[in-house]
């Protein structure tokens, strides 16, 4: 089969990791518009991310503004919405958020990466999971949400991942693995991924300059090392100067397959493991 008789990988797609306004940082377009994009695109479903805020409820409106395609959004457990704050996670979740995150630009590991001072962790002086990140373990696997490692270090990943087996085992994302600061080495993702609540979002942006170029080869080899049924093909897009989220996705379907991965293969990272993991509500939802 060649790239002009490839399927339409997009129909039925899921992106799990996409950014848009409002937000402090510029973005190419604003949760309407990114809904009417993915729709005309033929995806069924996006999961909007913001740094700093709940987007949880602009999921909610702009799935009832713009027919044929259902929105979800979650919660980042960053200083600004104060942390690893339970009760912000519990009215996430209570409001239907479909993915918290661990902190991203505050937690301590993406702090020390640049040389910054400060940030939040989830381990306490001994190394153990703080009790409120126990708690949000809890709270995520009881309301069926996604956790999403955000960019903790691998230790404070692995941590976690352990802790989520005495923790009613919720459904974790480990946020772009191959990225600089959330590197884990290919053993390390062997590791984790003998956990059967455990799967890897592999992001289209980080192959790009805003993320140090990584090679589209990493990606590949990692896939292969920790398996397509534990896979999530997401974006990260949404920054002016990167593709259309649409786009991105489209063109990451077409590498992988240019690279091997069979239709199935793409259709199940982009489709079923994303649907898996969001719920059974997808597409019975969307109008």
């Amino acid at each position: 089969m060649g790239l002009n008789h490839l399927p339409d990988f997009l129909e039925g797609a899921i992106d799990l990791h996409v950014h848009s306004a409002p937000d402090v940082d510029r973005r190419r377009f604003n949760d309407l518009e990114l809904a009417q994009a993915a729709r005309d695109a033929g995806m069924a479903a996006v999961l909007i991310k913001s740094h700093q805020n709940s987007t949880v409820e602009r999921a909610w409106l702009v799935s009832r503004c713009v027919p044929g395609i259902r929105v979800h959004g979650g919660l980042v457990l960053n200083e600004t919405v104060g942390g690893l704050n339970v009760a912000a996670v519990h009215l996430a979740l209570k409001l239907g958020a479909r993915q918290i995150w661990m902190p991203t630009r505050s937690a301590r590991n993406h702090r020390e990466y640049h040389r910054e001072a400060g940030g939040i962790g989830i381990l306490d002086e001994r190394r153990r999971l703080l009790p409120e990140a126990e708690e949000i373990l809890r709270a995520a696997g009881e309301a069926g949400c996604i956790v999403g490692t955000g960019h903790l270090s691998p230790e404070e990943t692995s941590m976690l991942i352990e802790a989520s087996q005495r923790l009613g085992k919720p459904k974790i994302l480990v946020t772009h693995p191959e990225w600089g600061p959330t590197y884990h080495a290919l053993d390390e993702q062997r590791k984790l991924a003998r956990f059967e609540n455990v799967f890897f979002e592999r992001c289209f942006v980080s192959t790009t300059h805003l993320c140090g170029c990584v090679p589209f080869e990493t990606i590949e080899q990692a896939i292969a090392a920790t398996g397509v049924e534990r896979t999530v093909i997401s974006t990260d897009l949404g920054q002016p100067e990167t593709p259309p989220p649409a786009e991105g996705l489209r063109m990451y379907a077409e590498r992988l397959h240019a690279s091997g991965f069979s239709v199935d293969d793409i259709r199940v990272m982009m489709q079923a493991n994303p649907e898996r993991l969001l719920g059974a509500d997808v597409r019975k939802e969307a109008r």
